[in-house]
């Protein structure tokens, strides 16, 4: 487990403590309380007569006397939403000058960078993009300033009356955070447009530019640097919806500097060699295909070893852990679901329903692809009375369930339609909840750490109290499940960050966070307290008294899914999995034919130890044998020549390329034996 400071002792990404505000005396700006500080881009203001953590202010913004003022660094996660931010704009102005007909979209920050919709004739090329970087350049080293403007709503619209986009969103001005990105432009309690000043200060300044938007911005955007590049452009709906009509997006990404730009670039190279897609092709591991449809996976062979071993695996620990093993069919009358709540809250991701008619053609009964387990769980607990002295009660499967994701996040196996979960489902007493939440999330991360994951943090997903039409249940059952979930987290000792809004309809959740070998963050498995379904099933058990209570139940996945999980290993191991995990564990390379039956024999000895071996009989040339050994990721090559058969022995060669002579058929079997038992990595 990875070590973390205490949550209340850092920020969510592990940095310092934020540092005491300094509490204006009069009236001044941020450019003036930090004018030592080039570090400093915006700063952080909380008013005196206002609650909550302030907002984002600009540097040339006056700030009242007795408001809370804190410093913004440039590399920290607001300075650097600001810098990308300001990029987008640099972008959005660049575009116009190339294109002045173009349309002006949302342009965000997102994580690693920023994008910009365009309403454009003409979809961008990368020959675009590559011209539209210099004019940004040359943007950025003008060094022209951002300077806001408070505005009417009618002065919003006749500065940009030619802007359609911008003139719908600013009907939005106070409730825009529902909305794709909007948020950046409108949504707070006055409109606002940011000026691109040429020659600021001076008596030819010049209004180059000017965008509809909430800010804060860098003071010049000479201070975006060198950090900065466009990536590439894609088809996007106006604001997300597929009934608005389609743009053209550009994303960018920007960095404080020229050198953080290029460790960035460097880490998105080494992603693109770990791509699951490309080497589970490579490894022939598993396959899509059209006439199955897009994101129901095809395991090969070797991909099927994989996925039975994670199986057995995960299956005998959950049984170690107090688990009964269960299964449920893949469908299920519609009814159920509208039972548990997942209709019509989860509507969306379902497959639509099958319709089963009756002699007259009339629909007698719809079913429905099953998306989750835990209403046919429910309904196993139901099947007879329970006492208090049979919980905690826990239930597992290898659940298939069905999701429509949008064909736009359809993504290899990390995003599928159809995936089997390792799904459990622990019935508690009120009393049992914090322990039995306790042991789920220990058994989680003792499971990860098995597959080689040790870098973790967590995090805790809440209702958002703003929307409550779209979460069921009472505050005062909101409030203690949180509270619940909350309590153990922080036990952990494990860093907690927190997801306000992200919560299941049901309940609150945990999540772990776990970060792979090149410090990419994925989500794993949750633990999430349902105070809903027990209440919508009318679950109960006899308590001591002789009444009948309602149960907590708790569901919990530990891989998540194991499709996904398989493609987080994939790119985690660059295929070279460990030993206990890869498909071929051994394979034997004969130097010439006349060493067949030696390896042969050795590959016997081997499978009757427990271990996957085979032997390349190919007609290929020994030395292709080995670099096809090596394209497989294969963790022992077994070699035999004439030196080794004479001496009882063989030769390891590794992943590394490295080699090792003349090894006794005995103890080189003992070796492979005992880092597979010991789940090492070779």
């Amino acid at each position: 487990m990875a070590d973390a400071a205490s949550p209340q002792d850092t920020t969510p990404n592990g940095a310092a403590p934020a540092p005491e505000p300094i509490v204006t005396q009069v009236p001044t700006t941020g450019a003036e309380l930090f004018a030592d500080r080039k570090d400093v881009v915006v700063v952080r203001v909380l008013l005196a007569d206002a609650a909550g953590a302030g907002e984002l202010w600009d540097l040339d913004r006056e700030i009242p006397a007795g408001a809370a003022v804190e410093p913004v660094t440039i590399d920290s996660e607001d300075g650097l939403n600001v810098l990308r931010h300001s990029a987008a704009h640099v972008l959005a102005q660049a575009v116009q000058q190339v294109n002045p007909s173009a349309r002006l979209g949302i342009g965000p920050p997102v994580k690693d960078g920023f994008y910009y919709d365009f309403d454009i004739e003409t979809p961008f090329t990368p020959e675009d993009l590559k011209a539209l970087d210099k004019a940004m350049a040359r943007i950025i080293k003008e060094g022209q300033t951002f300077r806001r403007r408070v505005v009417t709503e009618e002065e919003a619209r006749a500065e940009l009356a030619d802007e359609p986009y911008k003139l719908e969103l600013i009907g939005l001005k106070g409730g825009a955070g529902d909305t794709e990105g909007a948020d950046v432009e409108v949504g707070g309690a006055e409109l606002t447009i940011y000026d691109n000043v040429r020659g600021a200060g001076r008596e030819s300044e010049t209004v180059v530019w000017k965008d509809l938007c909430r800010g804060p911005h860098l003071p010049s955007t000479r201070l975006i640097g060198q950090g900065v590049q466009l990536m590439r452009s894609a088809a996007a709906y106006w604001r997300g919806d597929q009934a608005n009509a389609q743009l053209q997006r550009v994303y960018g990404t920007a960095w404080p500097s020229k050198d953080e730009l290029k460790a960035y670039l460097e880490r998105l190279a080494e992603a693109e060699r770990r791509d699951h897609r490309r080497i589970g092709t490579e490894m022939d591991l598993f396959s899509f295909r059209d006439e199955v449809g897009s994101g129901l996976p095809l395991f090969h062979p070797k991909g099927g070893v994989i996925k039975r071993v994670m199986e057995d695996y995960v299956r005998q620990r959950h049984i170690e852990e107090g688990f009964s093993y269960v299964g449920t069919p893949h469908i299920s009358k519609e009814e159920l679901f509208y039972t548990s709540g997942h209709l019509p809250y989860y509507a969306d991701t379902m497959f639509p329903p099958l319709e089963f008619k009756d002699d007259e053609g009339e629909v007698a009964q719809q079913y429905r692809l099953k998306a989750m387990n835990c209403p046919m769980h429910n309904l196993i607990f139901s099947s007879r009375g329970r006492s208090y002295r049979e919980l905690p009660i826990r239930l597992f499967e290898f659940g298939s369930v069905y999701r429509y994701e949008k064909g736009g996040v359809v993504q290899g196996l990390t995003r599928v339609r159809g995936l089997t979960q390792d799904d459990s489902h622990s019935y508690v007493t009120p009393e049992q909840a914090p322990g039995e939440v306790k042991h789920l999330l220990d058994f989680m991360l003792s499971v990860l750490k098995d597959f080689g994951l040790d870098d973790f943090y967590l995090e805790l997903s809440t209702r958002d109290d703003k929307k409550k039409d779209k979460f069921v249940g009472s505050d005062e059952d909101w409030d203690k499940a949180t509270a619940v979930l909350e309590q153990v987290a922080r036990e952990s000792g494990l860093e907690l960050v927190a997801d306000p809004g992200g919560a299941a309809f049901y309940g609150p959740k945990i999540s772990v966070q776990a970060k792979d070998a090149i410090g990419r963050t994925w989500q794993m498995g949750t633990v999430q307290y349902d105070f809903n379904q027990p209440a919508r099933f009318g679950l109960e058990y006899t308590a001591p008294d002789g009444t009948k209570q309602r149960p907590v139940m708790i569901h919990s996945a530990k891989f998540g899914s194991i499709e996904r999980f398989m493609g987080v290993l994939i790119e985690h191991y660059a295929g070279q999995f460990p030993a206990w995990l890869a498909p071929v564990q051994v394979l034997a390379v004969p130097v010439a034919e006349a060493f067949d039956d030696y390896l042969k024999d050795v590959v016997a000895q081997l499978k009757a130890a427990g271990i996957r071996a085979e032997i390349d009989l190919s007609d290929d040339r020994f030395g292709k044998k080995i670099r096809n050994a090596s394209k497989e990721r294969v963790p022992f090559v077994l070699i035999a020549g004439g030196e080794d058969a004479e001496a009882g022995a063989v030769s390891f060669r590794y992943r590394d390329g490295s080699q090792e002579n003349g090894v006794p058929v005995a103890e080189a079997i003992e070796r492979i034996v005992t880092a597979v038992r010991d789940r090492v990595q070779v």
